[in-house]
């Protein structure tokens, strides 16, 4: 985790916005590098604030947060997305996971969760609400019927270390086998949960009670 974790909100409600300054303020690890109400005026701060966290509502006016995601992954890669909002459909939800945000929080969160969540995303980990969280599983038994059963005991290890936020290298060193091994694990879990990556991968193993 960087020394100072510098972080943007993009939200154009005025009380909101001020109440998550407040709290950020609150905590001497943490950066408040400026705040948008709008895409564009956050991806010219994205540009040159280059922070390491930028809370994104989803609902901008007339404009979408996941667009901000998109583009601004573009200009800086470094940057991690955590979206901050009050409620989301099942649409969102999903829109979200294919844009492979690194974290999802509701505004009605607590703010020492707030602040849990920003660490957590800095760190290079995710963070899904629990109700991202249940819908993840939902989504998958719409998909498929089968489960865990149908893992090796090696796999369901690799997979509870997804679960727990761990990298390729950490569940190598845990395990004793090699990085490339583990990504041939992951890969043929994906396969048999029929699921896109290692973060949806992470929200199944956690909705089921695995890891975190």
């Amino acid at each position: 985790m960087p020394e100072n974790i510098k972080v943007i909100i993009v939200d154009d409600h005025p009380l909101v916005k001020e109440g998550v300054e407040a709290v950020i303020r609150l905590e001497p690890d943490l950066e408040l590098a400026a705040a948008a109400g709008r895409v564009k005026e956050a991806l010219q701060l994205i540009h040159s604030q280059l922070p390491d966290v930028a809370l994104v509502d989803l609902r901008l006016q007339e404009e979408h947060g996941l667009e901000l995601v998109k583009k601004g992954r573009d200009i800086n890669s470094h940057t991690r997305y955590l979206i901050l909002t009050s409620y989301a459909t099942e649409e969102e939800i999903r829109r979200a996971m294919e844009e492979k945000v690194e974290g999802y929080i509701l505004k009605e969160a607590l703010p020492e969760e707030l602040t849990s969540a920003i660490r957590r995303v800095a760190r290079g980990k995710n963070y899904f609400d629990p109700a991202v969280v249940q819908y993840a599983l939902e989504y998958r038994h719409k998909n498929k019927a089968e489960g865990l059963g149908e893992l090796t005991s090696r796999e369901l290890e690799v997979l509870k270390s997804l679960a727990r936020g761990l990298s390729n290298r950490d569940i190598a060193e845990k395990l004793v086998i090699s990085e490339h091994t583990v990504k041939k694990h992951i890969g043929q879990i994906l396969e048999k949960l029929q699921l896109r990556d290692r973060t949806q991968a992470a929200l199944y193993a956690v909705s089921k009670g695995l890891g975190e």
